[in-house]
């Protein structure tokens, strides 16, 4: 396997600047970092984004993610080792990555179930991770990023 280039966050300096600039607003926002690796997984998962998946789940552990969560982030419907507040915010990371699969992407009750866990400040941090998350998944999957090259 071989990258077709650098990821281009890398090429241009200001742009991962401004994406760590993300990143440290994101953590600043008093969501618990294990929800924030949950949703960073997950939404990596859906894309195909090896390198993301394989990234997040190493940092995940490092959060607390349990070794059952990190097998089962994929069918957390299904699975009993998450919390109702990791279900809501699993609930919108799917949603909001998932935008073109419906005509009312985040529904109401998605959101309603999000908005019951988290106060306004922190759903604005578990949005931007959904976002940065999803940014660097196309980057990454474009240009063929490869598992494991960044560490």
């Amino acid at each position: 396997m071989q990258s077709r280039m650098q990821n281009p966050a890398a090429v241009l300096p200001d742009a991962m600047q401004s994406i760590q600039g993300l990143f440290k607003a994101v953590h600043s926002g008093g969501v618990d970092g294990k929800i924030l690796e949950l949703v960073h997984l997950r939404a990596s998962q859906i894309n195909g984004c090896s390198a993301c998946v394989d990234g997040g789940t190493k940092t995940a552990r490092k959060s607390g993610v349990t070794d059952e969560q990190l097998a089962t982030v994929v069918a957390w419907r299904e699975a009993p080792y998450f919390s109702d507040e990791e279900r809501a915010a699993l609930a919108l990371a799917e949603a909001a990555t998932r935008l073109a699969d419906r005509s009312d992407p985040v529904s109401d009750e998605v959101w309603d179930a999000a908005a019951s866990y988290f106060d306004e400040k922190q759903l604005a941090a578990i949005i931007l991770m959904i976002g940065v998350t999803n940014l660097f998944n196309r980057l990454n999957a474009t240009t063929r990023q490869i598992a494991g090259a960044w560490g």
